[in-house]
């Protein structure tokens, strides 16, 4: 029943911004941890940013002042906002749902050239 749609990934030129989205359903939106993982080919899917209900953040220390995670409780929508893009950011980016099980988007591709 949860449903996690990402949105927003594309080429961007190292430096850029970047504003990945992802839309749930099947669940309490408001009441629930969201967060976005990131996967590069041959290496480890990787936690980038989470965000609980009551508004508080983390960010891994590879993302901080970059990256922020915000969400929409209206629209049922948590975002993804990256400045200063680096080559090694390319990678998938995951949207995650902690319910009882972790839920996983199909993911975005985030390309940043050099």
């Amino acid at each position: 029943q949860v449903q996690l749609v990402e949105s927003g990934g594309g080429l961007v030129q190292a430096g850029g911004p970047l504003r990945l989205s992802c839309a749930a359903s099947g669940l309490t939106f408001g009441s629930t941890v969201m967060g976005w993982f990131r996967q590069a080919p041959g290496k480890e899917r990787e936690v980038v940013a989470r965000i609980w209900s009551s508004g508080s953040t983390y960010y891994r220390d590879s993302v901080k002042d970059r990256f922020t995670i915000f969400r929409d409780n209206a629209k049922n929508t948590v975002y993804l906002q990256m400045n200063s893009l680096k080559p090694e950011d390319t990678a998938v980016y995951y949207c995650n749902a902690v319910v009882l099980e972790h839920y996983w988007g199909q993911g975005t591709q985030v390309t940043v050239s050099s």
